[in-house]
Parts: C-alpha cells; sequence; structure tokens
C-alpha cells in the first residue's frame, strides 16, 4: 500500500501567498480534488507534491507499506499530466512513448504501445509525427505516456484541457479505472471530475 501525506503545506512567490496549512493524507486506491478560482495555486500545489516547486513550509511524504520513499523511486512511480508539458512534435507518437519509457527506465513492447495508443483513442496514429497532433490528440498523448510503468500517483492538472467532449469522456473513465488502483490527485473546476475523488481540497478562500 502507498501513501501521500502532506503537512502543513505553504507556498509564496516574494511577497504573494499562494496557498498555506494544506494538509492531507490518501491511501492506494484514494483520490483527492483540488479546487479553486484561477489564480488560487492548483497547479502550484501539484508542482510542490511532484517536486517540481519547494514550499516554503511544510512537508510532502510517500511511503511505501509505511517505509518513506527515496526520490528515485518516487519518480519512477508517479506520473504528471498536464497541459503545459511538452511532447517531441519532432519524433512519432510512438517514439515519444520509447522515449519517454527508456527516460523513466521502464520497459516497453510494441504489443504495450499499441495498446496505449488505442486506450487513449490514438490507434492507428502512432507513426504519425506529433508536430501534426491536434492540441487535443497531443493531450491523449500525454496520458498515453503517463500511463506507462503503471504508475502508482497519478497526477492530473485540469485533464480535460484541450479536449471535446468525447476526449473528456474517455479521460474520466481513465481516472475512474486509474483510482481503483493509484492514489490520482486532480486539479480542476470540473463538477464531473471533482466528483471522482473522495476527498476535496479547497484553495483560494
Amino acid at each position: 500500500m502507498y501513501t501521500l501525506k502532506a503537512s502543513q503545506l505553504a507556498k509564496r512567490f516574494g511577497a504573494r501567498k499562494v496557498f498555506s496549512d494544506i494538509d492531507f493524507q490518501l491511501h492506494t486506491g484514494q483520490s483527492l480534488a483540488v479546487v479553486g478560482p484561477n489564480g488560487s495555486g492548483k497547479s502550484t500545489l501539484l508542482k510542490v507534491l511532484v517536486s517540481l516547486l519547494r514550499p516554503a513550509r511544510g512537508r510532502v511524504e510517500y511511503a511505501e507499506d509505511g517505509r518513506p520513499m527515496d526520490e528515485t523511486t518516487i519518480r519512477n512511480r508517479l506520473s504528471f499530466v498536464a497541459p503545459y508539458l511538452n511532447l517531441y512534435d519532432h519524433l512519432t507518437a510512438e517514439e515519444n512513448l520509447r522515449f519517454f519509457c527508456t527516460v523513466g527506465g521502464h520497459r516497453v513492447t510494441g504489443k504495450e504501445i499499441n495498446g496505449l495508443l488505442a486506450g487513449v483513442g490514438l490507434e492507428g496514429r502512432g507513426h504519425d509525427l506529433v508536430d501534426g497532433y491536434s492540441s487535443g490528440m497531443k493531450q491523449r498523448l500525454k496520458y498515453a505516456v503517463a500511463l506507462l510503468g503503471d504508475p502508482d500517483f497519478l497526477f492530473l492538472d485540469e485533464p480535460g484541457s484541450n479536449l471535446d467532449e468525447q476526449g473528456r469522456e474517455m479521460i474520466r473513465a481513465l481516472i475512474e479505472k486509474r483510482r481503483q488502483s493509484s492514489i490520482v490527485v486532480i486539479a480542476t473546476n470540473e463538477p464531473q471530475e471533482v466528483g471522482l475523488a473522495e476527498q476535496i481540497c479547497r484553495l483560494g478562500g
């Protein structure tokens, strides 16, 4: 069983306070929705949780069966999806998946790649250059990348961004499936996405 715990988290940019006193604890099979108005710090909180930003105060702790996890293990066990994360446009979708798989220290077969692409609605598009993808297709590919290595911690910043209703429904189904075996943290204000989480963290109010 995995655990993610935030204790008294706070973040500032200079004199501006973004958020403070954030506390929660999640175990495998549980999920959290981070909600709040634009500028309230939703994306910032996720970046703190995945160590892209350092908190001004407080701690983020990852554990497996009650034992603290080291940074390398944490990086290998989590995935992060956000509109501002980039893919490599000069590579095909399949080449992107193989590249990120290698960087993450995982192995992937051609059959697994085809399954990942089919699972996000990109079946038959694996050999296309990502430069020719629409923004929605790129968002779908980011989910395929995120699922490499079967992550135990999945962080999603505005998961429905750039997607049409069919794409958003696909992502909601994906989240519903992943939350049964992983810890999932979602930054969103979409009611249907918020409804996928057992716990809610409200910012900016």
